[in-house]
């Protein structure tokens, strides 16, 4: 049986009323919240735009959940004020003039942990690499890019500039004295240029500059399990400090020397030490 009573309905159309009014306001709220990091907004950032071009599936950088489970591995995390979650928040919010000025981007190991632990499998290290483009050749760190510049400099690609003729000349200087000195090594061995070997190696270029010893471990673990490899004259360096410059051109300069010389002497694997 249905009661009417006029009092409890104008009651309850007066709730009904005030309930639909306010989520209308939420509904307006979280439209202006979507508008402002929405797609083609011209608050969107350049770097999200450009990565997301060359990423597969824009690289999910619009599906961050806020978790942080990309801060708590990060060993930058904290380091200028910055971490990658709020690095990626910024970008989302086009705040591209904040984030070039900022030095965090260079602090950044590119490890990819971030990448690795992210649910959304989101690119930060490409959003990174970006930023670090962006910025003025010149006014990009010194350190950095004096090593690559060094590495240009001849066909070692050594950061410490070492020329193909140094380093074979300490790789066979060390090699004939550890042949003398310890017996049990006196048909240990250290290819340059060994054609038709299976492993080619590259080598930390500042052990054979500075720390010429630090070779040999390396080499006695290849000699006691018989492994077939060999040095390059050319591109023998194996860090590429032209990758952390964010130079495009000069890392591809750095990777390709190595990999023709690899192919030119017949090598199966290339084992980056690095």
């Amino acid at each position: 049986m249905c009661c009417w009573h006029a009092p409890c309905f104008g009651i309850l159309m007066k709730k009904t009323y005030h309930f639909l009014e306010s989520v209308k306001e939420l509904s307006r709220k979280d439209q202006m919240s979507e508008e402002i990091v929405s797609p083609g907004d011209k608050g969107k950032s350049r770097f999200m735009e450009n990565v997301m071009k060359i990423l597969p599936e824009g690289g999910n950088l619009n599906l961050c959940l806020t978790c942080g489970a990309c801060s708590s591995g990060c060993p930058a995390t904290g380091l200028e004020g910055m971490d990658p979650r709020k690095f990626l928040r910024m970008a989302a919010l086009g705040l591209d003039d904040e984030i070039i000025k900022s030095d965090w981007a260079w602090m950044c190991t590119m490890c990819q942990r971030c990448n690795y632990v992210c649910p959304m499998k989101i690119d930060i290290p490409q959003l990174v690499y970006h930023a670090r483009a962006s910025w003025p050749r010149e006014k990009r760190p010194k350190g950095i890019l004096e090593s690559c510049d060094m590495a240009l400099r001849n066909d070692s690609c050594s950061a410490m500039g070492a020329s193909p003729e140094d380093f074979r000349f300490v790789v066979e200087d060390v090699l004939a004295e550890y042949q003398e000195v310890q017996p049990d090594f006196a048909g240990l061995q250290a290819p340059i240029d060994k054609r038709g070997a299976q492993f080619f190696l590259n080598q930390n270029s500042r052990e054979p500059v500075t720390e010429p010893d630090e070779m040999v471990p390396l080499w006695k673990i290849l000699h006691i399990v018989g492994a077939s490899w060999t040095y390059g004259s050319k591109g023998w360096g194996g860090e590429n400090y032209c990758m952390f410059l964010a130079d495009d051109a000069a890392w591809e300069h750095i990777v390709r020397t190595t990999a023709n010389q690899a192919d030119d002497l017949g090598c199966k694997i290339f084992l980056n030490t690095e």
